[in-house]
């Protein structure tokens, strides 16, 4: 129930918010978001310590669709703030791109806080591999400060190969940056981009961190940037981190899901994220390389741990673990689907459900050793830990050896997971798991990834987030598809919480009076790909008018097809063109921000990412010219699986899954057109199906409301 201090409350900061700011028009539909996110937060339990809630319905859970325009990020930082600091509770802002974090961090929470006064204190979450490790960098420019390391000559401890002098020179300013606090340790903060490889040498993870034995604890980045966040009201995050957290039982890197209100902005996005977040991969030639080198680590153990008996069962696990890898290449190595020339990567794509009969026994096995050896490392990393304590004079071999068990540990994790899922059982009328190997073949080597993945994430957001959470709100610009939520609420697993509460908000828009909606009578369908892409080359000079100095916007599905169209085009039209992926993104906007300024026509042509993200108000963009309409066939394993899934159901992949996904891109790469009240302009779709397919007037009625003219 929410309280009349809480309205009372809410009311006085966005008032004040709207008095501080001349010109300030109240929306309705920001309004009307901020009630609702306060309503449904105020529907959360309060926990005591130790107390066991009853299992949540999704009471306290709102799914809102707020179309650009509406304010979201005041409206949910207004009323999420208010409610978590009146009912003791964090609030988690997760998005799914870095732009939005920044926009939060250095706009909009500071907006907010400067002028509603609503004391918000924030800090961005980013996850452990962003910032570096002091202990490891240090190690890596042997600074006489931390103590000799483990060899004569230092560097060979560390590095395979000899490094290069420009590394070890990159190394030193780092170190240097670090050490003399000209460098906060944030990779991001960085001024100049670092490689990823030689940035993998100084950052750590969680297996390899030494945590509180580390000697330099006091100066890391990652765990000053952990204590800051539980001392502020708002954390700033992304949805990987959030789902990462998640798979870890929560409360590990964020605060615990029971004491937390999520915002979940780019909600869209959240579904397909998770499925990647619970799949595992790994090779096995490294796979087999690591593994051949357990008992030579823990051989190096022997003498500081207390139960040397661990030690044996890890080397016999990974043993058991190579014979069975070995074999299984050998029956891969016969598997037709496999075979390939050199340079070729053929993908096996296995069967829902049973695996085929060479695999079964074989899966099993490794299922059973590898998580076996996982457990293993993971005892032998709590003795190390352990002999630590003991054992002061020999601290800087025991951190070395602690850091390198890390490296196994952090590799047996994924080999583990991957055996449970392909030999997880499904019912049949829950979504599978895809289970698939592609080859490599380079020479006379032969490496196999062997991958798994469930097709659906919505069970696992059930139980690792929405049961957990003490409230969240999902929110975008487009959440509906062919005005509906349920395609989202099936992927995310909130269609199993009947109480969520949804709500499409309205635009403040007019779009009958500021757009109109064209489709020009097509003689090419899209199937016809070399007729469709002649006609879009022919139409485009009669639907843009170069003579004015306005910005035009045409969307590809197919890189082929855009370059083929961008070929076609005469002089004058080439002229004024930029086309994505010949300049950096923020150079070819810069490009053509400046062309409009300066008079003239400037045309962009894009795909699918420019269809979502992307702003260009007022004369930068009057015209989107949509190409075709963006199906994304299910070529890749687990689409393909999922379609299948479909199919063995009794249902229609295309109609159930690839239409609705459809729906919401087409409603994203129309929303490029108007993004302020002033803005204007046409859309343009290049796709006679719109008119003749049965699904075409359903994925029109889900558009804005245009004028339509053909």
């Amino acid at each position: 129930m929410l309280t009349d201090l809480e309205k009372d409350a809410i009311r006085h900061h966005y008032q004040t918010l709207a008095g501080a700011l001349p010109g300030f028009k109240p929306r309705a539909a920001q309004r009307q978001m901020i009630a609702a996110i306060a309503k449904t937060l105020s529907q959360s339990l309060e926990r005591a310590e130790g107390e066991d809630l009853p299992e949540r319905a999704g009471e306290s859970i709102l799914v809102v669709e707020g179309p650009t325009g509406v304010g979201k990020s005041v409206a949910y930082l207004i009323a999420g703030g208010v409610m978590a600091k009146s009912r003791g509770r964090k609030l988690v802002v997760s998005s799914a791109t870095v732009a939005l974090q920044e926009q939060l961090v250095h706009r909009d929470l500071p907006f907010v806080v400067e002028n509603s006064e609503l004391p918000l204190t924030f800090a961005l979450a980013k996850g452990r591999g962003r910032y570096v490790c002091p202990y490891r960098l240090y190690q890596h420019t042997a600074d006489t400060t931390q103590g000799e390391l483990l060899a004569a000559d230092p560097m060979a401890a560390l590095w395979e190969r000899k490094p290069e002098a420009a590394e070890l020179a990159t190394l030193k300013q780092l170190a240097d940056g670090f050490y003399y606090r000209k460098w906060s340790g944030d990779r991001d903060d960085y001024p100049q981009t670092l490689d990823d490889s030689l940035w993998g040498r100084i950052t750590n993870d969680r297996h390899g961190c030494l945590k509180a034995a580390c000697p330099n604890r006091p100066e890391c980045p990652f765990y000053a940037a952990r204590e800051a966040l539980d001392n502020v009201d708002v954390v700033v995050t992304n949805h990987d981190l959030l789902l990462a957290d998640c798979a870890m039982g929560g409360g590990v890197i964020l605060p615990a899901p029971e004491q937390t209100f999520y915002i979940l902005d780019e909600a869209h996005h959240l579904a397909k994220k998770a499925v990647n977040q619970f799949a595992a991969d790994f090779v096995t030639g490294p796979t087999l390389g690591w593994l051949d080198k357990v008992a030579t680590l823990v051989s190096r153990l022997d003498g500081f741990i207390s139960k040397p008996e661990l030690g044996g069962l890890a080397i016999d696990s990974a043993a058991a673990a190579i014979e069975h890898l070995t074999e299984l290449v050998a029956v891969l190595d016969g598997v037709p689907e496999l075979t390939a020339p050199e340079g070729a990567e053929p993908l096996w794509l296995l069967p829902a459900g049973d695996l085929p009969e060479g695999l079964v026994q074989l899966a099993s096995n490794l299922a059973m050793v590898s998580a076996a050896l996982e457990k293993q490392l993971g005892q032998l990393s709590d003795a190390l830990a352990e002999a630590r304590k003991e054992r002061e004079a020999d601290t800087l071999l025991l951190d070395r050896c602690a850091s390198e068990l890390g490296f196994f540990i952090a590799r047996a994790e994924p080999l583990a997971a991957v055996w449970q899922l392909f030999i997880q059982k499904t019912d049949d009328k829950a979504p599978p798991i895809a289970r698939w190997i592609a080859a490599r073949v380079s020479g006379n080597r032969r490496d196999y990834r062997i991958s798994a993945s469930p097709v659906s994430a919505a069970g696992d957001l059930a139980s690792t987030l929405w049961r957990k959470a003490s409230g969240a709100v999902l929110t975008s610009a487009t959440l509906q598809s062919l005005n509906s939520f349920d395609l989202l609420l099936r992927q995310t697993g909130l269609a199993w919480l009947p109480e969520t509460t949804t709500l499409a908000l309205e635009s403040p828009f007019d779009y009958a009076h500021q757009g109109e909606l064209y489709l020009p009578p097509l003689a090419a369908s899209p199937k016809d790909a070399a007729g469709h892409t002649g006609e879009i080359a022919k139409w485009l000079p009669r639907l843009v008018d170069l003579s004015q100095p306005v910005g035009t916007l045409v969307l590809f599905s197919s890189r082929r097809q855009m370059e083929e169209v961008a070929e076609r085009l005469s002089p004058e039209f080439a002229d004024r063109l930029l086309m994505q992926g010949t300049l950096p993104k923020s150079r070819l906007l810069e490009q053509h921000f400046a062309a409009i300024a300066d008079g003239r026509a400037s045309l962009i042509f894009g795909l699918d990412s420019f269809a979502e993200g992307l702003d260009l108000p007022g004369e930068a963009c009057v015209h989107v010219i949509i190409a075709k309409l963006p199906f994304a066939m299910p070529d890749d394993p687990v689409g393909l699986t999922l379609s299948r899934w479909i199919e063995a159901q009794g249902g229609n992949p295309f109609i159930e899954l690839t239409v609705p996904e459809a729906s919401v891109k087409l409603i994203q790469a129309v929303g490029r057109l108007i993004r302020t009240e002033s803005d204007y302009g046409r859309v343009s779709i290049l796709d006679t199906r719109l008119k003749t397919a049965a699904y075409g007037k359903k994925l029109l009625a889900a558009l804005p409301a245009f004028r339509r003219i053909g």
